[in-house]
């Protein structure tokens, strides 16, 4: 597949996206679009728009790429998987009918009423931190891909690429906001789908294997194990780890993050709103059982025709993260290499148009307040929108150059790792406020512990074979980080005759 025929495709496939997102924003691009989709949104689009968003192109490549590491993780990822739909459940059952209760635009608003103004504030840019943290990783890798195997050929720089594909998504998002990516997402999704099944389809024709004996072929090879008993101590990958850090970083990088929860608060109901949580927890699963497979079935191809895995052009080392692209693009026929890549494109846009509309929306409610009615009738308020939008897409771009200029290990390890230490004071800040209700923090203390938690937590991390007899911390590191922070909070709260409803 020659780089004309992908860059052709690229492009082709935002002009599609630049129409929708002009059909559905022609006649409303006001804020309350933008921000809650008019409170009109289908509950089932919203489903299934959502797992574009939720997978990316992290789980895309990353997830197929590690099934073969060295490391030997082999199914792993699928413990932390059942302890992601655990996660889920919780969200719908315990989350979404505070806010819906609360009527929130922004879900940061429960902090402000339930602790006061600088948690409210601390939240918020715990978010925000977080949230264009992992947005950058997510589009770095998928940037990389379109580097190596289409911009590299036309002498274009790393930096431009990803300026580019910045601006593209810019240009579909800043006025339509959240009413646009709920239609777009579900497209997107629908392409990352097919591309999962077509590619499973076309690996096995190019083994000549029938689809049992392709289920056969991954459930004897040396690529299939799920459950990971070893030590606990010394084990990442032990079973507990992993489901109690795949309910735990569930529950914070989606029930307390205004990305994915934004797209839930548009639905008309808590009812329609819990349907598309349900739903999408089933689809999210299944899904992630045929990347897993897509990941042995590489391997095995792999092996079979004597494909190294490809080395990084930095560090020069093994970079399993692309092996998916090298086989698809260099090794498969035209059809499966532009299968491959409208799925590896949708997953990531999917979730970076939907991150940058969130980011937006919560620096825009959360800092300005833009969704109060004395504020609704201010001038400029659209063209202040404006200008954030544009404001986030350059930090995430920024982000991405630092991120590439270090970056040497696996991007899915590294957005867990991350997300442990930046979602871990806010986790523990909603668990003080839900559970701890006739408590009453000191509010301006709260900032410094939400940034001493991750320090402690650091700390501890560092020297956790020595604090605990050789235990070793994997996903399950953002428990230790919102303990601290929920410890902390205890301490500088006090008991008071008021207890918070909500």
């Amino acid at each position: 597949m020659t780089p004309h025929i992908i860059l052709i495709l690229f492009i082709s496939y935002f002009a599609i996206l630049f129409f929708i997102s002009h059909v559905v924003s022609k006649n409303d691009g006001g804020n309350d679009a933008f921000f809650k989709a008019n409170k009109n949104s289908k509950w089932y689009l919203v489903a299934f728009g959502m797992i574009g968003t939720a997978l990316s192109g992290v789980t895309f490549i990353s997830v197929p790429g590690e099934v073969g590491s060295p490391n030997g993780e082999q199914f792993k990822y699928f413990q932390f998987i059942i302890g992601n739909a655990i996660g889920f459940i919780i969200v719908a059952k315990l989350l979404l009918p505070l806010y819906y209760r609360m009527n929130l635009t922004s879900i940061y608003g429960y902090i402000e009423q339930r602790m006061g103004l600088y948690s409210y504030k601390t939240a918020t840019s715990i978010f925000l931190i977080s949230r264009t943290i992992s947005s950058a990783f997510r589009l770095y890798l998928v940037v990389i891909v379109l580097q190596r195997y289409v911009f590299d050929y036309y002498n274009i720089p790393f930096a431009i690429t990803v300026l580019i594909s910045l601006l593209l998504i810019f240009s579909y998002t800043y006025r339509g906001g959240l009413k646009t990516i709920i239609i777009t997402d579900t497209l997107q999704t629908f392409f990352l789908v097919a591309s999962v099944f077509l590619t499973i389809y076309f690996i096995c024709n190019s083994l000549n294997l029938s689809t049992t004996e392709a289920f056969n072929e991954v459930k004897n090879s040396n690529y299939s194990k799920v459950f990971f008993f070893d030590d606990f101590l010394t084990s990442k990958y032990h079973f507990i780890k992993q489901i109690l850090g795949g309910v735990f970083v569930t529950v914070a990088m989606v029930g307390l993050d205004q990305d994915l929860m934004q797209k839930n608060l548009s639905c008309k109901n808590i009812g329609e709103a819990q349907k598309n949580m349900f739903s999408f927890t089933g689809i999210f699963v299944i899904i992630n059982i045929f990347f897993l497979s897509v990941g042995a079935l590489l391997y095995i191809y792999a092996k079979k025709n004597s494909i190294a895995i490809p080395l990084d052009l930095i560090t020069n080392k093994p970079r399993t993260d692309l092996l998916f692209p090298e086989i698809a693009l260099k090794h498969l026929s035209t059809i499966p290499a532009i299968i491959f890549l409208l799925g590896l494109i949708a997953a990531t846009f999917a979730t970076t148009d939907s991150a940058l509309t969130a980011l937006t929306t919560s620096f825009c409610v959360d800092f300005l307040g833009m969704d109060k009615v004395e504020n609704s009738g201010a001038k400029n308020m659209i063209r202040t929108r404006y200008l954030i939008h544009l404001g986030f897409s350059g930090l995430i771009f920024l982000v991405i150059l630092v991120f590439n200029s270090i970056n040497d290990s696996s991007v899915v390890g590294m957005i867990f790792k991350v997300a442990s230490y930046t979602y871990g004071p806010l986790l523990g800040l909603y668990m003080f406020g839900l559970f701890l209700k006739s408590k009453k923090v000191n509010d301006k203390i709260v900032p410094f512990i939400c940034l001493l938690s991750p320090l402690l937590t650091y700390l501890i991390d560092e020297n956790s074979k020595i604090l605990f007899w050789g235990y070793v911390f994997d996903n399950e590191l953002i428990i230790l980080n919102t303990i601290i922070t929920f410890i902390g909070l205890c301490i500088i709260s006090k008991t008071t005759n008021e207890r918070y409803q909500f």
